[in-house]
């Protein structure tokens, strides 16, 4: 059963965090940051590349492979008559309006993108135009501001030269930073700011559990025997979306949009009656036995979400796509039915509409009173005060993430997305 959580008042989700322990910028070697365990007990400390020693060797690993696009676009106003530079937009791309993400980034002469626009106030009309330069060509961007969505903007873009837009947005663009980092995006972010494993492009944020993961820790879980599955959701700017009201009933949930293939969906249902069947015939119950282990709190959205669609197509088998909305779980707690008979109802209306690829869009909220259907653990890193994932962390260990914090707090842990990593399991 869901407890509904939109009484939890974000204030018991606050911790204090010092600027000088947000860590500013990676370390050399993404693999040696430091990860600290919790087992469900006790709280331990070690070095992310010996993460393959720690699991076991039945375990299956979940990334989410998304690619961070240069979503940081500035144009410059044309200079005044007398001689003043005009004013500097920053228009920073959230999302293709009305078209899919991949088919977005291949035009080739124009697309329209759901954008927030920094200056606005000096953007009185008419259309701004950038320069860029690919092998010392030089090339314009042009962007005409349509109409508002919100606190966003649809805008126009049209460009010269031929190329695809992720071309035009890879050499015109800005790598996102996150806003607490408090710096501008350095030639070195355009690599250290993506996971190793980043291959769709869409996202305006990494998911920042994966950014201490190397070649050699990804070789060394292979040689062990854990599996390893890659699916899409694309991290949007909501992700830093601060809790500004007291209760969370009263805050609403970022939308994110979700790509996971049929390959995903059969091989973690094999890895579910695993689970399932050797925690049926383990006499102790062993709650680890051929775990589903989430790498980021994306990933956990992800796999979550695909559970409800599958809660959905229960009672509906002809819905034409999945939407997962905010408060859906607490809506539909009498409805709950096991993760094996969701995540087969989902492959057998991938099967029946001859889909691939399953692509929806979720706003799931996960808050202390969420029970877990799909995953055990959950590799992530340290989180911002009052912030949802930090409730999404909570759902899984409850209040036991005070002591986490307070533990990484008193040995030198780094916080947020350059910093440290968390490893947990359900309890």
């Amino acid at each position: 059963m869901q407890n509904n959580p939109r009484n939890i008042a974000i204030a018991e989700y606050d911790y204090p965090l010092p600027n000088e322990r947000i860590a500013k910028f990676p370390l050399s070697q993404r693999d040696q940051s430091k990860l600290l365990i919790y087992n469900g007990r006790e709280i331990s400390e070690s070095q992310f590349f010996h993460l393959p020693e720690l699991l076991p060797s039945d375990a299956m690993l979940v990334f989410n492979n998304t690619k961070v696009i240069h979503a940081r676009l500035f144009f410059r106003k044309a200079s005044s008559a007398n001689g003043t530079a005009g004013a500097l937009i920053e228009i920073f791309c959230l999302e293709p309006y009305n078209q899919p993400v991949a088919q977005a980034f291949e035009e080739r002469q124009h697309c329209s993108w759901l954008c927030f626009i920094g200056n606005n106030k000096k953007w009185k009309e008419g259309p701004l135009h950038s320069q860029f330069s690919i092998l010392d060509t030089q090339y314009t961007i042009t962007a005409n501001r349509s109409e508002a969505v919100g606190n966003a903007w649809i805008v126009d873009f049209e460009w010269d030269g031929g190329m695809s837009f992720a071309e035009v947005i890879e050499h015109a663009g800005v790598i996102p930073l996150p806003p607490y980092l408090h710096r501008d995006a350095e030639e070195s972010d355009k690599e250290r700011y993506q996971t190793v494993y980043a291959k769709p492009e869409g996202s305006v944020a990494a998911p920042t559990a994966g950014l201490h993961f190397t070649d050699n820790v990804l070789d060394a879980l292979r040689e062990k025997g854990i599996s390893t599955e890659f699916i899409t959701l694309h991290v949007g700017a909501g992700t830093f979306k601060p809790v500004s009201t007291d209760t969370i009933g009263e805050h609403e949930m970022h939308v994110e949009k979700v790509q996971i293939s049929r390959q995903n969906i059969v091989r973690l249902l094999e890895q579910i009656r695993k689970h399932h069947y050797s925690s049926s015939t383990n006499q102790a119950n062993t709650p680890t036995s051929n775990p589903i282990i989430a790498v980021g709190t994306t990933t956990v959205r992800t796999l979550e979400s695909v559970f409800w669609f599958g809660v959905q197509l229960e009672s509906n088998a002809d819905i034409e796509e999945m939407h997962i909305l905010q408060w859906e779980p607490y809506k539909n707690a009498d409805k709950q039915i096991s993760v094996e008979q969701s995540y087969s109802n989902v492959l057998r209306w991938m099967d029946k509409n001859d889909i691939d690829e399953l692509m929806g869009d979720t706003q799931l909220l996960i808050a202390p009173g969420y029970r877990y259907n799909v995953i055990d653990g959950l590799i992530t890193n340290f989180h911002q005060p009052k912030s949802t994932l930090l409730l999404l962390v909570s759902a899984l260990i409850g209040d036991d993430w005070k002591e986490c914090y307070r533990y990484a707090l008193d040995h030198d842990f780094r916080f947020l997305s350059y910093g440290d990593s968390c490893l947990f399991f359900k309890p």
